[in-house]
């Protein structure tokens, strides 16, 4: 066996349960689960079921006593995971939090280094997964100049490169453009193929994986393993079970948005050339000159009251930053971007030379990352920050911040720390915060990712409303289906046409 890899590891799961610090509910409990090595597992469930939680207890990186409460237990080869170092990777929901070193080479060599892997297999290994993954740039690219979709990939890289026994993915195509979700998903069958290690992976939507795993594990949103099997058997839902908690199943009907008339413009760019700029915060606005050249090439786009548009592209092709720029937090390089009077209403025509007060009731912003956007140590009070911000009545505050909590199924969640949620819940959490201030142009920055058919109906409902009511909505988006139900038209960026 080459060094620094493991055999295919067994997992065993035996009346497991974890509590955050801080929560009154359990983020996963009663999980009993057999897989033996080799075995390749989908594992489905609601939003909030505890599949990210159950993953990252299989890899031994939840805390101690002072992160949370664990009940049962789990082993992975056979060892407590803590200790069976080397034996699991994991792939978070949030690409950010795996990136480590500064160049895309030494990010991707960073676990084998760990692992002891000779020089010159380690390089060997850091190339060839790079790329397996189709993440094609020189070994010194920075990091910070990754798009999120291609972190995602870096990321991947890395777990590939050291050769884990178990691979845990969570949700690991939820940023890639469709060419890139079927680079991934062939990426990992080469490497279980060649390794023959054990594979657990959440997704929600089913059909990408459906052909490559041998097993699916429900979790059910109230705790232990609601339905367990080969593939074709469970996902035949016979009995709607699994209809009912929310799993995506083939064939789920998308809801269609009833074609709305555009109203007054918004918005208006020409000619308008947009790069990368440093990191910004939605409610503590700072904002300097990109750096670098343009990406891709000059937009000319109209948003208009009423209107959706949905940007689309590959990974890389600047889809994040357009979305930053349009929102008014990154200034263009080049052309013009114009608020209209409507949408201006006596501010500056320039978006990017307004106040976090101003942005407020005009644009609402949605980064890629939840967390990017997160102030508050409460879902309620992180709800209720835009709102006290206008200085609206206490009545009111609470009024929106309610209804926000039972459109987004985030009631029971109310006073629960937002970066202990899930990732569908920080997702919905986050689109939450924008629409409490009811701004006139809401843009979305992969607004669907980590939903369950149930929340993911309920969030595009929230956002079709919202166009009916003459709001108008831009996202950066490769969910095909959000972009039919909402109506959308699209505004395709070329990868090709990147310029570093």
């Amino acid at each position: 066996m080459e060094s620094g890899r493991t055999g295919p590891a067994a997992v065993r799961v035996d009346g497991w349960g974890w509590r955050y610090e801080g929560r009154d509910g359990w983020a996963a409990r009663g999980v009993d689960l057999r897989i033996e090595p080799g075995e390749r597992v989908l594992l489905l469930g609601a939003s909030g079921a505890g599949k990210s939680t159950l993953l990252a207890g299989l890899a031994g990186v939840l805390g101690g006593d002072d992160d949370g409460e664990a009940e049962g237990s789990l082993t992975v080869a056979g060892r407590p995971p803590a200790s069976a170092r080397g034996t699991a990777g994991l792939l978070l929901q949030d690409p950010d939090a795996q990136v480590i070193l500064a160049r895309v080479g030494d990010d991707v060599a960073f676990a084998c280094e760990n692992l002891g892997v000779p020089r010159e297999e380690l390089w060997r290994r850091v190339r060839r997964a790079l790329i397996d993954v189709g993440l094609d740039v020189p070994l010194d690219r920075s990091t910070s100049r990754l798009s999120g979709g291609q972190k995602q990939r870096l990321a991947l890289a890395g777990l590939l490169a050291m050769q884990p026994g178990l691979l845990l993915l969570d949700e690991p195509t939820a940023n890639l453009d469709p060419d890139g979700v079927l680079e991934v998903r062939d990426a990992v069958r080469s490497a279980l193929d060649a390794t023959g290690a054990t594979l657990v992976v959440v997704e929600h939507r089913v059909a990408v994986w459906r052909d490559l795993v041998t097993r699916v594990v429900v979790l059910g949103a109230d705790g232990g393993v609601l339905a367990d099997g080969e593939p074709d058997r469970v996902l035949a839902d016979t009995a709607g079970e699994l209809r009912r908690a929310g799993v995506w199943l083939p064939g789920t009907p998308v809801p269609r948005s009833p074609a709305v008339a555009d109203g007054a413009p918004l918005l208006t760019a020409r000619s308008l050339e947009f790069g990368r700029g440093p990191a910004v915060t939605r409610r503590r606005k700072r904002v300097r000159p990109p750096v670098g050249a343009p990406v891709g090439r000059p937009v000319d786009a109209d948003v208009r009251e009423g209107s959706a548009l949905a940007l689309t592209g590959a990974n890389g092709a600047g889809k994040s930053t357009l979305a930053l720029t349009i929102g008014g937090l990154l200034p263009p390089l080049g052309g013009a971007l114009v608020a209209e009077p409507a949408l201006a209403a006596g501010a500056s025509a320039d978006p990017s030379a307004w106040r976090s007060r101003e942005l407020l009731t005009r644009v609402g912003s949605v980064f890629q990352n939840p967390e990017h956007q997160f102030i508050a140590p409460t879902v309620r009070e992180e709800l209720a920050a835009g709102p006290r911000a206008l200085r609206l009545p206490d009545g009111e505050v609470e009024r929106r911040v309610d209804e926000l909590l039972d459109r987004l199924a985030l009631t029971e969640l109310a006073d629960a720390n937002p970066f202990a949620l899930s990732g569908g819940q920080k997702r919905r959490l986050s689109v939450g915060t924008a629409l409490a201030t009811r701004p006139r142009l809401l843009v979305l920055d992969e607004p669907t990712f980590g939903q369950d058919a149930r929340t993911w109906d309920g969030l595009v409902r929230t956002i079709a409303e919202l166009r009916g009511d003459g709001h108008a909505i831009v996202a950066a988006t490769h969910d095909a289906e959000f972009i039919e139900a909402v109506g959308a038209a699209r505004l395709t960026l070329d990868a090709a046409e990147v310029r570093a």
